[in-house]
């Protein structure tokens, strides 16, 4: 399943690596791990964050990939399932469903 991972690394400990000169190193050896379908970074909330998109067979996969973020940086994440265009078409028999039984 495609799944969205936002990363936040608070400013403390992402300061101290990009001063010791870790920071991207690390985080390019946690993608490397990760093998992302895309990731993108940006600022969100004053915080480096990243946009992870990667595919998990099985939950049981989620700490492997949360945990270096944690260790690494005491990162806050949060981790959902997100849709292609294509994904979002083959879901149209379901929203239909949704609307004829709970629709207004």
């Amino acid at each position: 399943m495609r799944m969205l991972l936002k990363v936040s690394i608070p400013d403390e400990s992402g300061n101290a690596a990009a001063r010791n000169g870790t920071l991207g190193s690390t985080i390019a050896s946690i993608l490397e791990s990760i093998k992302p379908e895309a990731a993108y970074f940006a600022e969100d909330n004053g915080e480096r964050t990243g946009y992870i998109f990667f595919d998990m067979k099985e939950s049981s996969e989620l700490p492997a990939i949360a945990e270096p973020f944690f260790l690494a940086f005491n990162a806050k994440l949060t981790v959902r399932p997100a849709m292609t265009m294509q994904d979002l078409a083959a879901a149209g028999p379901g929203i239909e469903r949704a609307v004829k039984g709970y629709g207004k």
